[in-house]
């Protein structure tokens, strides 16, 4: 049987701390329902955060890498995938995942949510901005949802992986 895999996306060294914790809630809420977490698995602010509150729940983490080692890795990762890529890594997060969570926007993350919404997967935006919700509500109305915090977050996505939205 195939595992559920869920990605938190955000800003890595511009992190916001309320960002970090929403990240932190949600990968210990990701582990407490034996889902995988994915992140860009650097060990620095969203991807950090997140991997950190999985790894304290007992979850499993993974983490693709920009890089063509695992130097910078979050020490939270169980599974580091190295792949040279860059940025173009982003593509890889989200085509892995059965949905995202975005906790902050940055350039990367802003990416990462437009490629979801491109590629059909849905993209939960925990705490955004009015700005930030009306850009991508344009691009993807179908498969954008907004939450107010990781609870809600959770929420979202497990109607949406059981087929019943309740957005």
């Amino acid at each position: 049987m195939a595992r559920t895999l869920v990605g938190v996306m955000g800003p890595g060294d511009d992190a916001q701390a309320p960002d970090c914790q929403n990240a932190y809630e949600l990968g210990r809420a990701i582990a407490q329902r034996s889902w995988v977490l994915v992140t860009g698995g650097r060990s620095v602010g969203v991807m950090d955060a997140a991997s950190r509150g999985a790894h304290e729940a007992g979850g499993l983490t993974v983490g693709i890498l920009p890089s063509s080692d695992v130097r910078g890795a979050s020490s939270f990762i169980d599974i580091p995938i190295v792949t040279g890529a860059g940025q173009a890594r982003n593509n890889i997060n989200v085509l892995s995942c059965h949905l995202i969570f975005a906790c902050g926007i940055g350039a990367g993350t802003a990416s990462e949510i437009s490629l979801a919404l491109k590629a059909g997967r849905h993209a939960i935006l925990v705490e955004p901005t009015a700005e930030t919700v009306a850009f991508f509500r344009a691009l993807g109305p179908r498969t954008l949802h907004v939450a107010r915090d990781a609870s809600h977050a959770m929420q979202i996505a497990m109607g949406l992986l059981n087929g019943a939205a309740d957005t």
